[in-house]
């Protein structure tokens, strides 16, 4: 019989999140780093001090907790699902420090938007926000994307609690032999394309005259939220501020990449380029954006007229279309336009927004993959009806190797998908009872729970602070597939309960 939980589960939960603490201390270096070029001393302070709380909750937690015994599968989860919430606690001190944010509340929902890869802001005035604490934003973004974990695991864990964790963060696939060499290979992956894209859109702008430095923030800050497809900017007229079609292009592409499971790009990476043409989550992808595409062109039918041109109608719809399935929430038109489209056009953007990426990838959402595997297994189940009782049928599929479907397969990926289902229509109902109307809602909770970021207005500073809270819970169990927090809620309850 395996054993419940217990008060002694505290002590060791809590020495591994002090150790993920001091990994949270020392990424903030970076925006002190930047602040400190820029000459922006008051920003300095405020990382100063969210350093020393960070690296205070460490020690406390490490100085009570002086655990170093190998973590089980349910600690993992709790490790990682709680510290997703104190991530966004104290990494949200800066920001609100910042003063661009009305509340604490406020800073922590962008915190918590930015790990979970959503791009839903609540940011006042943040054209005018310091280089430090704007770099923060994004590489919260670039952090929460590769799995804020994912940052602790290269330095502060050994293999059995690596694979614990990384498997909490809802990431199943195990790359390389085992979890810490997996993790640095998709940092090394996004490092070197970070280096790439930020390239690429930093010689556009150049070309369009900005100044090489805010060219190059600019290009760094587009990419990381790109890449991660989260949607933040540095601006707050996001895309739209850069007007320019070649730089559009460049972030598609970005997004696309982010999108893409990690396996697929390791393939890619030893000379296994045919796994773009035969893995079959990728076609599945393909297959959804051209569907999606469709549903929203019939929406348009007859509405054309609302563009300039053929060539504006396909550069935006598109657009929104890509940024809304990849889940990275970039946006060319303003919130308020996207709220007049027309609502099959809207509804075939939730339904893109739903589906989201790839397994394994930045993207949110229900995952390509289970709705393909949910394909295989209808397509399996009506073969099995067709042949004798006594045939065994068997279905495969190719995932950078041959895949046979079982039972239990189909079963998990029923689970989240009914899951994700279930929290889409909640944040609607939610937003029903403030009188926002069910299909603005939908799209706004959608956004929320794939962690997309496309807004149609309702993500605003003086939008009801329950909804705020709603949403922060949306974009956390959305991110981490609720496995890790339904057993985190069963752990708090058991403990309470001796």
């Amino acid at each position: 019989m395996i054993p419940d939980f217990s008060k002694d589960d505290i002590r060791v939960v809590s020495h591994y999140i002090g150790r993920i603490f001091i990994a949270f201390g020392i990424a903030q270096l970076i925006p002190i780093f930047v602040g400190l070029i820029n000459g922006e001393f008051n920003a300095v302070i405020d990382f100063f001090i969210s350093i020393i709380a960070c690296f205070a909750f460490a020690s406390i937690l490490l100085y009570f907790s002086p655990y170093s015994q190998e973590i089980n599968w349910r600690q993992g989860m709790i490790i990682v699902a709680l510290s997703w919430l104190l991530a966004m606690v104290f990494s949200a001190l800066p920001l609100y420090l910042s003063g661009h944010y009305g509340s604490y509340l406020d800073a922590c929902f962008e915190s918590m938007s930015a790990y979970a890869t959503t791009g839903l802001v609540l940011v006042q005035d943040l054209d005018h926000m310091s280089h430090a604490h704007n770099i923060w934003r994004h590489l919260m973004c670039f952090m929460g994307g590769q799995g804020i974990i994912l940052v602790a695991l290269v330095f502060f864990f050994r293999g059995g609690d690596a694979l614990r964790i990384y498997i909490g963060e809802a990431r199943e696939d195990k790359i390389l032999p085992n979890s810490i060499t997996t993790a640095k290979f998709i940092w090394m992956v996004s490092f070197t394309y970070l280096v790439i894209g930020s390239l690429m859109l930093t010689i556009v702008l150049l070309f369009h005259g900005i100044s090489f430095s805010r060219a190059l923030f600019h290009g760094v800050c587009i990419f990381m939220a790109g890449w991660d497809t989260a949607g933040f900017a540095p601006q707050s007229l996001n895309i739209l501020y850069y007007h320019c079609p070649v730089f559009e292009l460049i972030t598609i592409i970005i997004i696309l990449l982010g999108a893409t499971s990690f396996g697929v790009h390791y393939a890619v990476w030893t000379g296994k380029f045919r796994e773009l043409r035969e893995d079959f989550e990728v076609k599945i992808l393909m297959f959804t954006i051209f569907f999606t595409y469709l549903v929203v062109l019939v929406g348009f039918s007859g509405r054309v007229i609302m563009f300039n041109d053929v060539f504006s109608f396909f550069r935006i719809t598109f657009y929104q279309l890509i940024s809304g399935h990849t889940g990275v929430g970039y946006s060319n038109i303003y919130s308020s336009q996207l709220a007049k489209w027309p609502d099959l056009a809207l509804f075939g953007i939730i339904v893109a927004m739903g589906i989201g990426g790839c397994m394994n990838s930045t993207a949110g959402g229900i995952k390509v993959f289970r709705i393909g595997l949910l394909y295989k297994s209808m397509k399996r189940e009506i073969r099995r009806l067709a042949y004798p009782e006594s045939s065994y049928i068997k279905e495969f599929f190719h995932h950078q190797r041959e895949i046979s479907i079982d039972d239990a397969m189909v079963k998990t990926a029923m689970i989240i998908t009914v899951c994700y289902i279930l929290l889409y229509f909640s944040g609607a109902v939610v937003a029903l009872f403030f009188d926002y109307g069910f299909l603005p809602g939908l799209f706004e909770s959608v956004s929320a729970a794939a962690n997309v970021g496309l807004s149609i207005g309702i993500t605003n500073p003086s939008m009801p602070i329950f909804l705020k809270i709603w949403y922060i819970l949306e974009m956390w169990a959305g991110r981490l597939e609720f496995f890790a927090i339904f057993i985190l809620i069963r752990f708090f309850i058991k403990v309470v309960r001796k």
